[in-house]
């Protein structure tokens, strides 16, 4: 096994530099001058050659490109174009938002995906099981960005439960540990960041989670089906084992392979919808940083965006692969 990650580990090299090919030319293929962005129109020329050179735009995109890759090695992915902060000191400080949001979220997508998968199983074709799918269908079909205005309108406006966007009340701080308030606020005892934190994070978790909850629980559905009409099932309950633990210790473990697989995709879906989500929900996440840095043309921050989320996805695929012999004893990597 330990074979096995290392290996995984050599492959991600690869990907990580395919990924850091294509925003990198792909930013730099984009209109516009980021030195006449940044001077605004009271700039002359000299000033927009000053400041080309002092970013390094005067210089070809390959020695660019060289110059990031051998600061992306040690973590430095520049200067932000924006700010003038570190890029990775900014993407420090954005990503721990968008893990908790994306833990939340992927969290609320499997116990609410498997429940229902679960449920639906095992009445079928009845009409719990008809009420279940085109829930289900509903919600595969609503996009992140509606599915958030309409919870902001109807829970956080109309009814007034829940509070519109951002971290944490207003005035409210807490202090940064992991940088993830809801954890922060467990680990020194903060109860009321706790809280506060909790309220301010269920609208967008449901938001973004929604989608792969319908999805999960149509994998659930189909495999639990198939899981249990197999015949050491019916074994199991021809000898008097109570119907529970059917389902959780002889159906449900084999049931999970193909939905463990499909939480491993979701992730990578969950990353790319955070930033719709911690648009609408003010959230100052990495979505939110990725967006208003394209906006700025601010190369530094995007690229080390993009590495990041790749590494990110990756890294869950081998999770997954990993959780794959955990459940299945049938399964060995050589």
């Amino acid at each position: 096994m330990l074979g096995y990650i290392a290996r995984r580990l050599v492959q991600l090299v690869p990907v990580l530099l395919g990924v850091s090919v294509l925003v990198f030319f792909g930013m730099h293929l984009l209109p516009g001058d980021v030195a006449q962005l940044l001077l605004g129109d009271k700039g002359t020329e000299a000033d927009l050659q000053r400041l080309r050179h002092q970013l390094g735009l005067d210089r070809p995109v390959y020695v660019q490109y060289a110059r990031f890759l051998a600061g992306a090695v040690h973590g430095d992915f520049g200067v932000s174009i924006r700010t003038r902060q570190p890029a990775i000191w900014e993407i420090g400080q954005a990503l721990p938002v968008t893990v908790e949001l994306s833990l939340a979220a992927l969290l609320f997508a499997v116990a609410a995906g498997l429940a229902v998968g679960i449920l639906a199983a095992r009445h079928p074709r009845s009409a719990l099981d008809a009420g279940a799918m085109v829930g289900v269908l509903i919600g595969v079909s609503m996009p992140v960005f509606w599915t958030g205005i309409l919870l902001l309108l109807v829970f956080g406006g109309i009814l007034g439960w829940l509070p519109l966007g951002s971290l944490l009340d207003e005035g409210m701080r807490f202090h940064r540990i992991t940088g993830m308030s809801l954890v922060d606020g467990l680990l020194t005892g903060d109860w009321a960041v706790v809280r506060s934190s909790v309220r301010h994070l269920i609208l967008p978790a449901v938001a973004l989670g929604l989608t792969s909850m319908a999805t999960i629980a149509r994998m659930a559905r189909s495999t639990m089906l198939e899981a249990l009409g197999l015949d050491y099932v019916r074994t199991a309950r021809a000898k008097g084992v109570p119907e529970p633990r059917v389902v959780s210790h002889h159906a449900l473990r084999n049931a999970l392979l193909p939905v463990v697989t499909l939480v491993g995709l979701q992730l990578g879906l969950l990353l790319s919808g955070a930033v719709l989500t911690e648009t609408i929900f003010a959230l100052p996440g990495l979505g939110r940083l990725a967006i208003t840095s394209i906006l700025a043309r601010d190369y530094p921050v995007v690229q080390g965006v993009v590495l990041i989320a790749a590494a990110v996805f990756v890294l869950a695929n081998l999770l997954v692969d990993v959780l794959y012999a955990y459940l299945d004893p049938r399964i060995r990597y050589g």
